[in-house]
């Protein structure tokens, strides 16, 4: 169990570089967050492809007389498809509208607000749809995550001088997308094996995007991309987004959900510290307060918040 953890722990260390990558391309070139978000899931595409083959011929051998969802796509029908095309759509707005917050405020705020809200709402909205009313800790929690939140705001309109509106707004879009993503995977009974549902989610994310990146002229962006800005997207693509997957997946296979969900919140506070080191973006003491209320409530959503909670991932932004 100790190696499932580490592997947890390491799948948020690694989600936690894509904000940072993303506010030094930002910084340094004129690409289009949404641009970015495409250009992350079209070079994610061809490794998630690679591991949906490897897990379907898992699945044949496992299975060779059986007709198993999701040991071909062809064996897909619309009922499979149908959540996945919406997870699809969730990612997409996901990917603009974080993206955008880190370019809007800073990757340390943002993340926070974009990331450690979905399991609160997650936990707050879950009870009605399975027909319960939410618990005490579970109403706490939500109370909690919202002063955390506010403390954040605050400390970033003291640290930078003026209320970035925008940014937070996005952020808190991208944690209210984020909760929808988290209810449709969990409440979808597609079934689809792991890594088959991450193409497709990821491949119809991008399909939505293109559009959208040609009609608002996010291309012309890529010309001011030097060779180490390609290593950058490169590296977004590659590290966080598909070996961070596989760390995740790896380690859930021998962590309990509740643990895992506590560990995945060390994201968050990864991308805080390392959005001190590298970017010099500091916090202060109401906004480290804030963080770590907010992380407090994630923990309490997570452990007594129901199984949607409890076992919900995340990609790093």
């Amino acid at each position: 169990m100790i190696q499932g953890a580490l592997l947890i722990a390491l799948a948020a260390l690694l989600w936690a570089t894509t904000g940072i990558v993303a506010k030094f391309l930002f910084t340094g070139t004129e690409l289009e967050p949404i641009t970015l978000g495409f250009l992350r899931l079209v070079v994610a595409l061809p490794f998630f492809w690679l591991l949906m083959r490897r897990e379907q011929v898992q699945l044949k051998r496992n299975h060779p007389d059986e007709r198993v969802p999701g040991s071909s796509l062809r064996h897909l029908g619309l009922k499979a498809l149908l959540p996945l095309a919406a997870l699809g759509l969730f990612q997409a707005f996901y990917q603009g509208s974080y993206l955008l917050a880190v370019d809007l405020t800073g990757a340390g705020i943002a993340t926070l607000i974009a990331l450690c809200l979905p399991p609160v709402l997650v936990a707050i909205t879950a009870a009605p749809l399975l027909g319960e009313k939410p618990g005490l800790l579970t109403i706490l929690s939500l109370i909690a995550a919202i002063a955390g939140t506010a403390m954040l705001v605050l400390s970033d309109m003291d640290t930078s001088g003026t209320l970035r509106l925008a940014g937070i707004l996005m952020a808190l879009l991208a944690a209210c997308v984020y909760t929808g993503f988290t209810l449709t995977s969990r409440y979808s009974s597609a079934g689809t094996p792991v890594f088959t549902t991450a193409f497709i989610c990821f491949f119809t994310a991008a399909l939505i995007l293109l559009p959208v990146v040609a009609a608002t002229g996010g291309f012309a962006g890529l010309e001011t991309l030097a060779f180490r800005h390609w290593l950058m997207v490169t590296y977004i693509g590659v590290v966080p987004t598909c070996i961070g997957y596989v760390s995740f997946f790896t380690g859930m296979k021998t962590t309990p959900a509740t643990l895992s969900s506590i560990i995945v919140t060390l994201e968050p506070l990864f991308v805080a510290l390392l959005a001190w080191v590298f970017l010099g973006e500091v916090l202060g003491p109401i906004g480290i307060t804030g963080a770590l209320i907010l992380t407090a409530a994630v923990i309490v959503a997570s452990r007594f918040g129901g199984k949607a909670a409890a076992g919900q991932t995340s990609d790093g932004g």
